[in-house]
């Protein structure tokens, strides 16, 4: 079982490099998708919220965000990064909070870093025990398309007092996909950092089929293309975006 504690020496270069990358990118999608749908001050669920700068976009727009991540450094910079929220030390597949949420998200290919199909069923359960009737789960993950292309390549981030040198790959047979990240800090001296990140490539079929299990109903799927917006969901998606509810007794 991976262990989210692994990814604590990541939090700073990750709040300082990617931390913001995404939000700008997903939040057109997720205004569309969702938010428009919700009431005012509605309470939403950032599921593996990071360095919680999404959180804090949603905040900053008068929604009450609840944001859970299972490493306690990435949330040490979200309570910077989104004051207004509260954020809960906990797994995605084991935590339990009140069926209080109106939306849960969860973006940046979060869920890929689940690494089981029973893992990632058994999150899917928990969402759904969180959300109102009729509550909305919104999620992207990395596809197999995205992975071929974009998880085969080397960069260095080189400053004066950190450095960040990264190797990612992917095994199209395992479907594993392998972040590896060597952190230099300058503190009191220079300090090396290792960390290994993994993520699973799930395909559409097995994403659907968790979702059902965990009881969710009237799936909608897409791909978005900076140049054509919202796409179908095809083979040639880097990444895919579901959307569901729970259903209404």
């Amino acid at each position: 079982m991976t262990t989210y504690s692994d990814y604590d020496p990541f939090a700073w270069v990750y709040n300082k490099y990617w931390g913001d990358d995404f939000t700008p990118r997903v939040f057109p999608i997720l205004e569309q998708l969702v938010l428009r749908q919700l009431p005012a001050g509605a309470h939403i669920l950032d599921l593996c919220c990071g360095t919680g700068q999404l959180a804090g976009t949603l905040t900053a727009l008068g929604y009450r965000v609840t944001g859970v991540d299972g490493s306690s450094e990435m949330l040490c910079f979200a309570r910077e990064n989104a004051p207004d929220a509260e954020f809960v030390h906990a797994d995605a597949r084991s935590f339990t909070l009140p069926d209080s949420h109106d939306a849960v998200v969860s973006v940046f290919d979060s869920l890929n870093h689940v690494m089981t199909l029973e893992e990632l069923t058994a999150a899917f359960r928990n969402v759904h025990a969180v959300l109102r009737e009729g509550g909305s789960f919104f999620f992207d993950l990395n596809m197999a398309a995205g992975y071929g292309f974009t998880w085969n390549d080397n960069f260095g981030i080189v400053e004066e007092d950190h450095l960040c040198i990264v190797r990612t790959s992917y095994n199209p047979d395992e479907k594993i996909a392998r972040f590896d990240t060597t952190i230099m800090l300058l503190e009191d001296g220079w300090e090396r950092k290792d960390v290994t990140l993994l993520q699973k490539c799930y395909s559409p079929a097995e994403v659907l089929s968790a979702l059902a299990e965990a009881g969710f109903t009237d799936v909608e799927t897409c791909a978005h293309d900076e140049r054509e917006g919202m796409t179908g969901l095809t083979e040639s998606a880097d990444r895919g975006f579901f959307l569901c509810r729970k259903p209404t007794l």
